[in-house]
């Protein structure tokens, strides 16, 4: 990001609404992480490829934008009922967006717990206390006071009111989905849809077991308007999936222990599908927002949004009883000043930093021990996850070894091609288990040549010096594959096995883009230049890709595994795993795959990284 992009930015607003009536604010298990370009915020070896295009959502923005862009709304309203009025998915988005980009919304959540789009009230809601508020009865009040260029709204949750799937309710959705969008754009506002989180009856003891289905439709009708230029965004599909893979390891996790109402976890997910359809590029994982720069950020847009939201909301009025009063709205953006201009002195301190050269690494909390162990290797010293990181050159190139707390017997290490830090868990698993773990910056050589002679520098440096194992278990996550598979059939004594991850083996393929693949022109380009071709008929001939080098590997008995999105349209499986999986076998060699069914490119990983540790743990010698 250019220092400029941070600074003079006018303050557009992001609006919000919700219907479900409890804030959660936990932080669990890391979730994603995705490819970005170098951010303020993370450590820059942790750049990774952008988790979100996992997901097939668009998102509306203002009139000139296009999906995948970011808005130029001045002002932007949220709809919706308490999940949103929950807010932890809206200010994980804006978190992101200050960190990130050079926009600067004024993000103002009317969520109301409660509250349907259809007008329907299950008889004897809230204990008969009173029926469930309708967004009709206050939405022009809304709209005249806040005057939006935009309107995000997400409903459907309480629209069904808890009963099965029936003609007349999911009209009156389809009515107030209208209703809400004629009467915005009366307004002169645009709009984006976002379809209904899950419903999960597994936690409430199979109540409502047929609830999540009436989500679905709602949804899936949703998704149809896109024919006819409507912006949804998915956010049912994508939670649906996440807590599936969940379940494969962990029958009884949920992401909404009442069934409805999302923990932190559940509100990162819908947050990436909003970012991933603005076109927001990042590699933050869940854990980034409780320690460390991005964390003090958050706690400010955090801050900023509670000083303001329930002001707003009752300034606009509605009928819901029980919804705190907040400040009068002067005082109230009052207060909020005052966080903005900490947020913003924040912002221009990183900026400043970035503009004169010194890379934002993440910041250890500011009560962080010193390192539990002296240093191990030269440069500098640094903590990644809780584990001392040392950061040097090997063959003029930078390098990061993380030393796990005791080395296990033999000192086994996993090397990575590209993307470190990208879905860490396996990495922070491995370091428990007594692993090293290492990874060369050379971004752009693509496991040419050149690539595998620096290699080969660093692994003499790390085995021959430093006593590591003469047989790395290697880690290529997309582009990575070219690294560690160029590397290993190069070298196949001194692997103990590959894992793949969307891996690219052939760069016909990708960046190429010569079969079903979107490809790269710019890495194309590389591609010649780095392996010397002297036009693109010599490269398309060449016979040295993976997929067509593997005799060497299958004889030293290497086994792989990889993880793939059957969807993937970026690195097209049958391009590449599936044709390395075949003639693999053929060899008879050793392979291990796992398809994820629907999934494209990203997201990498599995949610239970069990099989990837199980994996490498095994065949690591």
């Amino acid at each position: 990001m250019q220092a400029s992009s941070l600074k003079d930015q006018p303050r557009p607003a992001l609006l919000l609404f919700s219907d479900t009536p409890h804030t959660l604010m936990i932080f669990p298990n890391l979730l994603m992480r995705a490819k970005a370009p170098r951010s303020l915020f993370m450590n820059p070896l942790t750049r990774s490829v952008l988790i979100l295009g996992l997901l097939a959502s668009t998102l509306t923005a203002a009139p000139d934008a296009k999906p995948g862009t970011l808005p130029e709304a001045k002002r932007i309203v949220f709809l919706g009922d308490s999940i949103t009025h929950s807010g932890q998915y809206i200010q994980f988005i804006e978190t992101v967006l200050l960190a990130e980009t050079g926009k600067r919304y004024d993000i103002l959540n009317l969520g109301l717990s409660s509250e349907t789009v259809s007008g329907l009230s299950e008889e004897g809601h809230a204990g008969g206390q009173f029926p469930r508020p309708d967004l009709h009865e206050r939405l022009d009040r809304v709209l005249a006071k806040t005057k939006p260029d935009l309107v995000v709204a997400c409903y459907g949750m309480n629209d069904g009111i808890y009963l099965p799937l029936d003609a007349g309710r999911f009209q009156k959705y389809k009515d107030g989905i209208q209703k809400l969008r004629d009467k915005a754009q009366a307004m002169g506002a645009h709009v984006i849809h976002i379809t209904p989180p899950v419903y999960d009856p597994v936690p409430v003891k199979g109540k409502y077991p047929y609830y999540n289905e009436v989500l679905g439709a709602y949804g899936k009708w949703l998704l149809s308007k896109r024919a006819e230029g409507w912006r949804v965004i998915d956010i049912h599909g994508p939670m649906n999936e996440a807590l599936a893979q969940k379940r494969k390891t962990d029958a009884a996790f949920a992401f909404q222990k009442d069934g409805v109402h999302p923990n932190d976890e559940g509100h990162w997910v819908m947050a990436q599908q909003v970012l991933a359809a603005w076109g927001v590029k990042h590699d933050y994982v869940l854990a980034d927002f409780t320690s460390g720069r991005l964390a003090t950020l958050h706690k400010l847009v955090v801050a900023r949004q509670h000083a303001r939201n329930e002001s707003w909301l009752n300034a606009c009025g509605h009928k819901r009883p029980g919804v705190g009063k907040g400040l009068p709205l002067d005082e109230a953006e009052a207060k909020a000043a005052e966080f903005t201009t900490k947020i913003d002195a924040m912002l221009k301190e990183v900026t400043s930093k970035v503009g004169g050269g010194e890379e934002i690494r993440r910041a250890a909390p500011a009560n962080a021990s010193a390192p539990s162990t002296p240093s191990l290797f030269p440069g500098k010293l640094g903590k990644w996850h809780d584990f001392d990181s040392y950061t040097f050159e090997v063959d003029g190139k930078e390098v990061t070894v993380v030393a796990p707390k005791e080395a296990a017997k033999g000192k086994p290490w996993c090397w990575h091609g590209e993307f470190f830090g990208h879905k860490p868990d396996p990495d922070i698993a491995l370091l428990g288990k007594g692993f090293h773990i290492v990874y060369m910056k050379i971004n752009d050589m693509l496991g040419s040549p050149p690539a595998v002679k620096h290699w080969d520098a660093l692994y003499n440096e790390l085995t021959k010096k430093y006593g590591f194992s003469k047989k790395p278990a290697l880690v290529g996550l997309s582009r990575g594959g070219l690294y560690v598979y160029n590397w290993a059939i190069a070298n196949p004594g001194k692997v103990s096995c590959i894992y793949g991850d969307a891996p690219v083996c052939d760069f016909k393929s990708w960046p190429g883009g010569k079969g079903k693949g979107k490809g790269d022109k710019h890495n194309w380009e590389l591609v010649m230049k780095l392996w010397g071709f002297k036009d693109e008929a010599e490269a398309l001939a060449y016979k040295g890709n993976p997929v067509d080098s593997l005799a060497a590997l299958a004889a030293h008995h290497v086994p792989l595994l990889h993880v793939y999105g059957d969807a993937d349209d970026v690195v097209p499986p049958d391009e590449n795993t599936l044709v390395i999986a075949e003639r693999y076998r053929k060899l008879g060699g050793n392979i291990d795959l796992i398809a994820k069914a629907g999934v494209g490119h990203h997201p990498h990983g599995l949610q239970d990284s069990t099989p990837i540790v199980e994996f490498i743990l095994k065949h690591a010698k």
